[in-house]
């Protein structure tokens, strides 16, 4: 079976045409060496490919007829990635949620609020006559005929 049709119907890329892509930029190799789309996956063959940042290792264990449900990936493949990369990915994901969980979306009006008294945005209440906050407009500016 070729790589990128293996890799589509592991599940490890959504299409066939994004695994394709991703062995085109050099990030799927079988051993040390890269590979293009066309070539050939045997059993036994262990794959690394780089994704998000992470450096995956699987191992061939069987070839899949075609696309397989997600609970018989294990049958097919076997993971060997190192521990490493996946507390790396475990660290990534608890950098980027830092401020606002996934889903939350805006700030609400309370959030708001709580930024502006932080940031200490005063102006509104410390002029409340459009004359103060601009000066005097009398006879200062204007000349007299």
């Amino acid at each position: 079976m070729r790589i990128d049709k293996f890799l589509w119907s592991i599940r490890f890329y959504k299409t066939r045409s994004i695994a394709a892509e991703e062995i085109k930029k050099n990030r799927v190799s079988i051993g040390t060496s890269a590979v293009k789309s066309s070539k050939e996956v045997k059993e036994g063959d262990t794959i690394k490919i780089r994704k998000n940042q992470i450096d995956y290792k699987i191992k061939v264990i069987q070839i899949p007829k075609s696309r397989i449900g997600a609970k018989l990936v294990p049958l097919h493949i076997q993971d060997v990635t190192d521990k490493e990369q996946y507390e790396l990915l475990k660290l990534r994901k608890m950098s980027q949620d830092y401020y606002r969980n996934k889903g939350e979306g805006r700030p609400t009006k309370k959030d708001r609020r709580e930024m502006d008294e932080y940031v200490g945005n005063d102006i509104d209440s410390d002029f409340t006559d459009w004359d103060d906050f601009f000066g005097e407009t009398g006879s200062e500016g204007e000349d007299e005929d």
